[in-house]
């Protein structure tokens, strides 16, 4: 099964408030802060959500 590495690149500050929620939701919530997730259309739709402020790659 895919899996998806998702770190948080980019603050949170000024930005609105699902957007906040929904790092919160996978796991980050710091600069650096990285969580493995497997592959799944929500989480693909949480990670395309606030995609300017994560960096993800795919592993096996």
């Amino acid at each position: 099964m895919a899996r998806l590495k998702v770190t948080q690149v980019r603050s949170t500050i000024d930005r609105k408030e699902p957007q906040k929620r929904t790092i919160e939701a996978l796991g980050l919530g710091k600069i650096n802060r990285t969580v493995v997730h497997n592959d799944s259309p929500q989480i693909r739709g949480m990670v395309r959500a606030v995609a300017h402020l994560v960096t993800v790659e795919e592993i096996d």
